[in-house]
């Protein structure tokens, strides 16, 4: 008869080999454990905006259908919402909102370009009758862009825009001030540069002349601030808040931002804290793949530039179209055509067969250095 001998004890090698599996093993589902933890906080963040999407479903029959597969139309709405966590101190909350930055983001489709166009929020358009908050529904109207936020939120100013320019808008984002603040101060501040010192109450603002990095408060005095800065003109001010945002998006992709864990997370906790969007945008996973399409953007095919437009003929103090450099530029953005910029030129002369323009618009470039 046989018996079974006992199995020798492990040796001091293999002991050490368990220890390390096991230990491997603790260290992954510890990463794992935290990077779920980091997605569903960064995922819990961004507010939907499903007031709007039910309202536009309402008018899905008027609205203008997408004329090129995968290019992409996203309106970025500046909100003066003095209601939210932080923002008292800009004035007392009305319970209402305006828009007095709204620009219309386009992205090109394979990624080749992305080209931003400013709304002044004084142009003077056709504003379709709008349910508001209330239930009350507003009257069609011809007036001014920014009274469509106020009257009807995000829904009004997206049916506004695309009757304005026929360009269907695909998705929309809604930044109020203090998640401006939060954003510009996650990526480290960005740099400007001022020909003369500033000291504006009204926007809580004091700033010396020459290059600066402004962080959150002074941030979004500088885009704010008006009369106290060049002429005092909208118009000024929507060219210095494209300025400032071509010197954001410079900032972000030569820090190397989105190839960064360690930089990328701050910069996403502080946008999607910020944000209120549609629900095709109300997760992290579509708005990182949003970003990661951009990522690869050449910073001088990023383009920042303003509808042509000039002061209203019956009233000084709005705007109109310049007609028809404004049709021109809708119809290249909604076929998907390629648009250049200049800071010289405030309206295009002529068209070439391809859609693009021989005299480019009034605008300035991610590329550029905004001390030039």
């Amino acid at each position: 008869m046989t018996t079974d001998s006992p199995e020798p004890a492990p040796g001091p090698r293999r002991r050490r080999l368990r220890v390390l599996a096991l230990g491997a093993a603790v260290l992954v589902l510890s990463v794992a454990g935290t990077g779920w933890w980091f997605y569903e906080h960064l995922d819990g963040n961004i507010r939907t905006d499903t007031r709007t999407a039910n309202e536009l479903r309402k008018y899905e029959a008027e609205r203008p259908v997408s004329a090129v597969r995968d290019a992409q139309n996203i309106l970025l709405i500046g909100s003066d919402n003095r209601g939210g966590k932080g923002n008292g101190k800009y004035g007392k909350d009305t319970g209402t909102q305006r828009s007095d930055t709204t620009i219309l983001l386009h992205l090109q489709a394979g990624g080749k370009s992305a080209t931003a166009v400013s709304v002044p929020r004084d142009l003077m358009v056709d504003i379709p009758a709008c349910d508001r908050p209330n239930g009350k529904r507003t009257t069609a109207r011809f007036a001014q862009f920014n009274w469509a936020f106020e009257a009807g939120g995000a829904a009004c100013t997206i049916r506004t825009v695309e009757k304005l320019t026929g360009i269907r808008v695909d998705h929309h984002v809604i930044v109020d001030f203090n998640g401006f603040k939060k954003l510009v101060n996650a990526i480290g501040g960005v740099e400007v540069c001022l020909k003369e010192p500033v000291d504006d109450g009204d926007a809580h603002l004091t700033l010396a002349a020459g290059r600066q990095v402004l962080h959150g408060e002074k941030a979004l005095g500088y885009v704010r601030a008006r009369y106290s800065i060049g002429n005092g003109s909208d118009t000024e001010r929507i060219a210095r808040q494209q300025e400032f945002l071509s010197s954001l998006v410079k900032k972000v992709q030569s820090n190397g931002v989105l190839l960064n864990p360690a930089k990328l997370y701050p910069v996403l906790n502080s946008a999607t804290s910020a944000l209120t969007t549609d629900p095709g945008l109300d997760s992290l996973r579509d708005l990182y793949s949003l970003v990661r399409g951009v990522r690869n953007i050449p910073r001088e095919k990023i383009r920042f530039l303003t509808i042509p437009r000039q002061p209203y003929t019956y009233n000084k103090n709005r705007d109109e179209l310049v007609q028809p450099d404004a049709d021109r530029l809708f119809r290249q953005l909604r076929l998907d055509h390629p648009v250049s910029v200049s800071r010289t030129v405030t309206a295009t002369t002529g068209e070439d067969p391809k859609g693009g323009n021989r005299s480019p618009y009034q605008g300035t470039t991610a590329a550029r250095d905004i001390c030039e």
